[in-house]
């Protein structure tokens, strides 16, 4: 009897710590959920042969590094999204003896996330299904997290190639900010801009 009492006392502290036990995993399993897609999107784009370059402006050493990387291949058309000053970039371009036809800028886009949406349909209808991505070392994080959003939905593998910039990282803040941004056009086709003046005050 005794023996059952102390298993029944046994018994009942355990609840507790398996009920902990499986708070603790429920809080964890979207962490884990994320780690195991980072990790399959890390692989993917190792695999992955790229078909096209895209380049976000901001910085002409990012449309240097593009250049090399297209003089290297030769296949590879290039989108440069609101880059430099269109006749600057072509020089940085043909110098690097890449032909104009393979060159395609666009300067629709206002911000990292409208580096995006502007582009995502047109390199879908060119049947593009992976892009080496360029820009700085301290707004690649930003940038691939939004990527992988809008470029990821429609089928498009990233590989980022990023350009040494010497400059700080960049805040959680504008990751967190601009993920929502890209998955509000996700789910209603609209970037979100006001979240950005919104931020500023």
């Amino acid at each position: 009897m005794l023996l059952k009492l102390r298993f029944n006392k046994q018994e009942a502290s355990l609840v507790p710590v398996r009920k902990m036990r499986t708070s603790i995993l429920w809080w964890l399993s979207p962490l884990i959920v994320l780690g195991l897609l980072s990790a399959y999107k890390e692989i993917e784009s190792i695999r992955v042969e790229p078909q096209a370059i895209f380049v976000l402006g901001g910085h002409e050493n990012r449309e240097r590094m593009a250049a090399k990387l297209a003089a290297q291949y030769p296949q590879l058309p290039v989108w440069v999204s609101s880059g430099s000053p269109e006749g600057y970039v072509k020089r940085i371009f043909a110098k690097a003896g890449v032909k104009g036809d393979r060159l395609h800028l666009n300067y629709q886009a206002k911000d990292t996330v409208t580096n995006f949406t502007t582009l995502v349909n047109v390199l879908k209808n060119q049947d593009i299904k992976s892009v080496y991505l360029i820009t700085s070392d301290n707004h690649m994080t930003r940038a691939r997290l939004v990527g992988e959003i809008i470029f990821g939905s429609q089928g498009i593998i990233l590989k980022p190639l990023p350009v040494a910039s010497h400059l700080p990282a960049e805040t959680p803040e504008k990751s967190l900010r601009d993920v929502a941004r890209a998955l509000l056009w996700l789910t209603t086709g609209r970037t979100g801009e006001t979240l950005l003046h919104i931020s500023k005050h």
